[in-house]
């Protein structure tokens, strides 16, 4: 029986290393309705945003070194849809101390 669930996805402490935002799951549509992400630790950063088609390693960025200021909130509320196993990442250029905050609507079919 296909539903629809809106839900979210709380993701702290996002660095160098690819964070999952979303990780999808078979059978599943997922409509993005906003990204915020803030950073915490009081320094600038550049982030990446981009789905993973089907977690396989091929990225396709959404925001490429898109700028974040020290203790700033950037909003990205582009709506866009994933499918099936695509995750939705997320990384910063270096070190850092970012919270990610994913408002979604999960549709299974």
């Amino acid at each position: 029986m296909a539903s629809e669930i809106l839900s979210y996805s709380l993701t702290a402490g996002v660095t160098n290393s690819e964070s999952v935002l979303i990780n999808g799951v078979d059978n599943h549509t997922y409509t993005i309705l906003s990204v915020i992400v803030t950073e915490t630790a009081g320094a600038a950063e550049t982030f990446d945003l981009y789905i993973d088609e089907n977690g396989g390693g091929t990225d396709f960025e959404l925001l490429s070194d898109q700028a974040l200021a020290a203790n700033a909130t950037f909003v990205f509320n582009d709506k866009f849809v994933i499918t099936d196993t695509d995750h939705l990442c997320a990384s910063t250029a270096s070190s850092a101390n970012v919270d990610i905050v994913v408002s979604f609507l999960d549709q299974t079919r």
